[in-house]
């Protein structure tokens, strides 16, 4: 073996199929180093929420796992990456260092140590594993990027289609003798009260859990896609928490779509593309605006009057005692699961924002805590596309009426019913914690202030 080996720093790919930084450093024929490295909170790294470390820990448990299976070792460790990768080609002599890009804040930091690697002498790369296309091949004709969803994706499709995914190794090997840290002193799951029960149940982090969710959506679900806005029934495909974490790449999904699908579910295939396309699309946003966490994506809307949050109607909405039943049942999904359907989570944010009148901010945050599919692209641009402060985002005035989008989505109550089962009992309140039409006619109102504070043109 050559002692030259190869970097490969996984980050929110954790995956061995179609790892394109992987295959690069498996291709050169030297050792391989395959290192995760625990950010402190620089480079623009965003702190993980309490959902999201829970998968965390067991993804990476599933990958140190399946590395071991094909012969290899995972090197885990905490710090900041310049420090941890100088300090690993100091000592074993590591020739090439390779990655897979990230497009947010972080990649200033990315391009910063690619940078220095290069002046080393080291060979350094990164690659698009990530997503279906890279934000800077998709622009508009004035070499702009998208704000309207339609467009963008019309012009993906015009585009070369996404790559084949790559094979998984069939083996690894790695450098031996690389200290590693116990990634259970990292205290990703809790540590007092274990809320994580619910999680469990519900979800296998890993890339055999994404691969068999994969299958089971194609081959059973797929043909249900057209009733996804029913939160009722098992019609989406639950693949978020595990294309946020990398283990399963946008390229095998599209890839699996194009193959023979199950009777019923060619009808849903294009429309299931399309969401794989807003991941595409918010993602694209995000490398243009990479604030789209903190910031408005619509200046105006730095004077919008956000009011203060009320104490209790806040703690009422995030424990799902708001008296409104589809955005309780929606809360209480969401703590018990770390999951919310698509539909409940438009409902939910636009309570917040529209009848509570609470910055978009502190739901975007609490979602960002609780949700185990909390993404820096998609979370901020749907809660900024409710608010009305987004790219392609609904008008501020459209506000979700709880009660009826209940009785067009969940006409059985079947949702609420699940997740409720005190409701239609003297326990469940017998009226809302806000009168829903008062609360909306303020939010209009609000909104009539925004547009009377913009400068005329």
């Amino acid at each position: 073996m050559s002692t030259r080996p190869s970097i490969v720093w996984f980050r929110h790919d954790l995956r061995l199929g179609d790892n394109p930084a992987l295959h690069e450093a498996i291709s050169r024929g030297e050792g391989l180093i395959l290192l995760y490295i625990h950010e402190e909170e620089t480079g623009g790294t965003r702190p993980l929420g309490g959902a999201s470390s829970w998968w965390l820990h067991h993804s990476l448990v599933s990958l140190r796992a399946d590395v071991e299976k094909l012969g290899g070792e995972l090197i885990t460790r905490t710090g900041r990456p310049h420090d941890i990768i100088s300090q690993l080609i100091q000592s074993t002599g590591a020739a090439a260092v390779f990655w897979n890009r990230r497009y947010g804040p972080a990649r200033d930091g990315d391009q910063v140590l690619k940078a220095a690697l290069r002046s080393q002498g080291v060979i350094c790369e990164s690659f698009g594993g990530n997503l279906l296309f890279e934000p800077w091949t998709i622009t508009t004709a004035q070499d702009q990027p998208f704000r309207v969803f339609t467009p963008f994706w019309r012009a993906c499709l015009a585009a070369n289609p996404p790559r084949t995914p790559l094979a998984a190794p069939s083996s690894l090997t790695c450098t031996p003798g690389i200290t590693s840290e116990d990634i259970h002193h990292w205290a990703l799951t809790p540590q007092g009260v274990d809320w994580s029960g619910g999680l469990a149940q519900m979800w296998t982090p890993g890339e055999q859990g994404a691969h068999r969710r994969l299958e089971d959506f194609v081959e059973n679900t797929l043909r249900y896609y057209h009733r996804r806005d029913e939160p009722g029934i098992l019609s989406t495909s639950m693949l978020s928490p595990h294309l946020r974490s990398g283990e399963l790449s946008p390229h095998t999904v599209w890839d699996t779509l194009q193959q023979v699908l199950p009777a019923g579910a060619s009808e849903n295939k294009a429309k299931f593309l399309s969401e794989i396309g807003w991941r595409e699309f918010s993602y694209n946003i995000l490398f243009h605006f990479p604030h789209l966490q903190r910031d408005n994506y619509r200046e105006d809307f730095n004077r919008f009057p956000w009011g203060e949050a009320d104490p209790e109607l806040l703690t009422a909405w995030q424990q799902g005692r708001t008296g409104v039943p589809l955005v309780d049942a929606g809360m209480r999904e969401l703590w018990h699961t770390g999951y919310m359907h698509n539909r409940v989570r438009m409902v939910t944010a636009s309570f917040l924002i529209k009848n509570l009148l609470v910055d978009w901010r502190v739901g975007e945050q609490w979602f960002w805590d609780t949700l185990v599919d909390a993404d820096e692209a998609n979370n901020p641009a749907s809660w900024q596309w409710v608010a009305g402060s987004g790219a392609d985002a609904a008008p501020y005035f459209r506000v979700f009426n709880p009660l009826l989008q209940a009785e067009k989505f969940d006409p059985d109550q079947i949702y609420i019913k699940k997740w409720i089962p005190e409701w239609g009992t003297d326990a469940y309140p017998s009226e809302a914690i806000i009168d829903l039409k008062a609360s909306r006619d303020r939010a209009l109102a609000a909104f009539s202030s925004l547009k009377a504070s913009r400068p005329e043109e």
